[in-house]
């Protein structure tokens, strides 16, 4: 897409924490930088992605089944190390072209969960290149807010956008043939956030906040008892999903579930920890 398109998108992007309108509104979506292949110039690009686990997303080059590659891919497959922004965090990625039996699996997941992806590659005669992005661990993360209580609400607001996301998802995938494998992953990958996320609060956030303001014991007590109650919904879920016979309904129940005690955990901490983080 030219840059008079997607610049728009991109200061949108930057400005909302990830969240943007118009054709991208609701998609997933990050921003990736790539070297270029020719100039060694940096080139920002909005492409969509799926959850692939283990610090992977997934995009696909499908130029909406153009006869060529976009250029973005011929500048990743030259300098496979690009920059990935997700709207909360900013990090370095190496790029890995998915070959074979792993590129068809990897997009047949993506045809399951959107159809349009065999369109574009009904399009083109090209066969279009699934690429993988796994984080490459480099310290402290590089957080896209100016505080402590900034950081706190734009990761909140990230997990509210995913569960929202799979709740659609799973409402609109009906009940024949049951789960769809990315649903799957989706599913799996939101989990694993959510653990991570209170695994950190627990033994660095709280620790620090509880020795600062000795006050706020009650706070965290309550707080880490959720986290309890939000860890023993996200076992539910994982082994809903986990079923091979996975009802849809049965998982939209789970995930209904475990949205309905987040949020209600999230306004709590964010009511009460955010004035101190910014304080």
């Amino acid at each position: 897409m030219p840059n008079d398109f997607n610049q728009p998108i991109i200061e949108e992007f930057r400005a909302n924490h990830g969240r943007v309108g118009g054709w991208f509104e609701g998609a997933r979506l990050v921003l990736l930088t790539t070297t270029g292949a020719r100039s060694g110039k940096p080139h920002t690009t909005p492409v969509g992605y799926y959850p692939d686990g283990d610090g992977r997303i997934l995009v696909i080059a499908s130029a909406a089944g153009a006869p060529k590659h976009p250029a973005w891919y011929h500048n990743l497959c030259a300098h496979p190390r690009v920059t990935v922004e997700d709207g909360v965090f900013t990090y370095e990625a190496d790029a890995t072209v998915l070959k074979g039996d792993e590129r068809d699996r990897a997009f047949a997941r993506a045809v399951e969960a959107d159809s349009g992806w065999a369109d574009y590659q009904a399009k083109t005669s090209r066969v279009i290149p699934v690429v993988a992005l796994t984080e490459v661990p480099a310290g402290p993360p590089n957080v896209n807010a100016k505080s402590m209580g900034e950081y706190l609400k734009v990761v909140h607001d990230a997990f509210r956008r995913e569960l929202a996301l799979i709740r659609k998802e799973i409402a609109e995938s009906g009940t024949a043939g049951g789960l769809g494998t990315q649903l799957r992953v989706n599913c799996l990958t939101v989990c694993q956030g959510l653990h991570n996320h209170h695994t950190g609060e627990d033994t660095m956030l709280f620790p620090m906040l509880a020795d600062r303001h000795p006050e706020l014991a009650p706070v965290m007590d309550r707080l880490k008892q959720e986290h309890e109650q939000i860890a023993a919904l996200l076992a539910a879920l994982k082994k809903v999903v986990s079923d091979a016979e996975a009802d849809p309904p049965h998982v939209l129940t789970e995930v209904e579930r475990l949205t309905d005690e987040l949020e209600a955990h999230l306004v709590y901490e964010e009511e009460q920890l955010i004035p101190l983080l910014d304080a």
